[in-house]
């Protein structure tokens, strides 16, 4: 599942994606690893890769904390190769991601049930437009939404337990990954991380990418224990909020710029501006919303993606 297009990959999922699963199994290594691929001891960030036309530029991130849409993928992809060369297992408390470090340590909340797991992200992915995390059939059934096939979630990087195997883990070597251009063109890319639901507490982690060497502040901590802890876990509840879905078109630092985005998404409804402070800076939000369904809001980002706000994306609130 090297450049793996996960997203909404299963029967049982709400969402089959036909393009998510040619992608993917385009990428993806055909035969399965012998069995002690599976363990984690593969690090790796990876370079800037292409999936249908949309660049992706991996990055270390311990600060990492986003509300989206999830989705789950499995029985396809059972026992083959993930993006950091361990063997993917449905039955196995993990999750891929689009940009950040693998494996990273995560907790994953379902904002409609309560429902909070710590997942080990471990592969590229989803593809789908408006997700941000695809999750194993184990993650799935955990939080609660194998099912549904998708669920509003808060992903939450976990400092120290991903630093500890950043700095423990060998560099990955296996080339699971996507084939690039030699030269991936990077203009102005930015990344916003949202504020949590109301009533959601933030998980305390620092504002800033920290080095994979920095130490961790938990005696004792090993790869080991971390792999122990994610095994062992019990779900744990926490309550359960009001969220809303919208569509967010863009993120400006200009008010004037923002406005020209309102001007062009007249058409497919009013748009909301909105001026929020986000590490010390002035920003102005375009969004839509809020939507009344999973399905609406893929609708709608499709439009507004074709109105050319290139960068939009589901977001949760």
């Amino acid at each position: 599942m090297a450049v793996l297009l996960s997203g909404t990959m299963l029967a049982g999922c709400a969402e089959m994606n036909l393009f998510g699963h040619l992608a993917k199994s385009a990428v993806g290594g055909d035969e399965p690893p012998p069995p002690s691929a599976s363990a984690a001891t593969n690090y790796k960030v990876g370079k800037p890769y292409q999936v249908a036309g949309i660049w992706y530029y991996p990055q270390e991130d311990f600060a990492y904390d986003e509300t989206g849409i999830a989705s789950w993928y499995g029985p396809n992809f059972h026992a083959k190769l993930t993006a950091n060369g361990e063997t993917f297992d449905q039955n196995a408390v993990t999750a891929a991601h689009k940009t950040l470090q693998m494996p990273a340590i995560a907790r994953v909340t379902n904002l409609e049930n309560g429902r909070s797991i710590i997942v080990r992200i471990n592969d590229r992915g989803p593809f789908v437009n408006g997700r941000i995390l695809d999750l194993s059939r184990k993650s799935a059934q955990l939080l609660g939404m194998e099912g549904k096939g998708t669920a509003r979630v808060r992903v939450q990087v976990l400092p120290e337990e991903s630093r500890v195997l950043a700095g423990k883990l060998k560099p990955d070597s296996s080339g699971n990954e996507p084939k690039v251009a030699s030269a991936a063109p990077r203009g102005s890319v930015s990344a916003e991380s949202l504020p949590p639901p109301p009533g959601v507490k933030t998980g305390g982690g620092d504002n800033v990418t920290i080095a994979s060497s920095a130490q961790p502040k938990r005696p004792g901590l090993t790869p080991e224990s971390v792999e122990r802890e994610i095994a062992a876990q019990e779900v744990k509840s926490v309550p359960v909020h009001p969220t809303s879905i919208y569509v967010q078109a863009g993120s400006f630092g200009r008010h004037d710029n923002a406005n020209r985005m309102v001007a062009r998404l007249s058409k497919l409804g009013k748009a909301q501006l909105q001026q929020v402070q986000v590490q010390g800076k002035t920003l102005f939000r375009v969004r839509l919303g809020p939507m009344s369904s999973v399905e609406e809001a893929d609708r709608t980002l499709d439009s507004v993606v074709a109105a050319g706000a290139e960068d939009a994306r589901v977001v949760v609130d």
